[in-house]
């Protein structure tokens, strides 16, 4: 019994990655060049989420700075999840809700791209860092999944939206892992051309 049910997990990740890869390659192509554009330009990338989405950003940040599969030039990307002084001391002396705003304030600059995960669209302190990295003319980038939430109407022409078509927070964990893993791939081909034998 508990054997099938593993089973069936592997069996549902998979489908819903197989759905997904059409519909998301294009955004997910989008997100490339959007992130290709800002750091080729002596910019960065903030990346913020609570809970899992918290990790993928930081798994972001850390592919990013280090390396995802090739070596290459170290990459600017901050996870804005990470500093506990900063993320309690803005959690405390005004809201939660303001702990990715006020470091994207402090910061994200024109052409930065924000890196925004929330699997119901929802999350108010990912929304309020979107308001605060419009205001600093930086792109978002939005990993969604549920139809998007609050977060597809926070969002404008120029920003990408990536929305996992799935209800199931888990199942729209794993596809943001992997989106996260072709926008890592995507960066590095188009720094460093096509590795023979991928």
């Amino acid at each position: 019994m508990l054997e099938q049910r593993i089973e069936q997990h592997f069996i549902d990740s998979a489908d819903l990655k197989y759905q997904s890869a059409q519909a998301l390659s294009k955004p997910i192509a989008a997100a490339v060049s959007a992130i290709l554009a800002s750091v080729t330009s002596g910019g960065k990338v903030l990346a913020c989420g609570n809970g899992g989405s918290a990790a993928d950003a930081q798994h972001f940040a850390a592919e990013f700075v280090g390396r995802f599969e090739r070596e290459r030039p170290e990459l600017g990307a901050i996870a804005l999840t990470t500093d506990s002084s900063i993320v309690t001391a803005i959690a405390n002396d005004y809201h939660y809700d303001q702990i990715f705003s006020k470091q994207v304030r402090a910061l994200g600059q024109s052409g930065d791209v924000l890196l925004a995960i929330t699997t119901s669209g929802n999350s108010a302190n990912v929304l309020a860092a979107i308001e605060a990295a419009h205001e600093r003319d930086m792109t978002v980038v939005a990993l969604t999944g549920k139809g998007g939430g609050k977060m597809a109407q926070a969002l404008r022409e120029t920003d990408v939206h990536i929305c996992v078509p799935h209800e199931r927070t888990a199942r729209i964990q794993e596809v943001h892992l992997l989106t996260i893993h072709c926008i890592c791939d995507g960066v590095d081909t188009q720094l460093l051309g096509d590795q023979e034998g991928n």
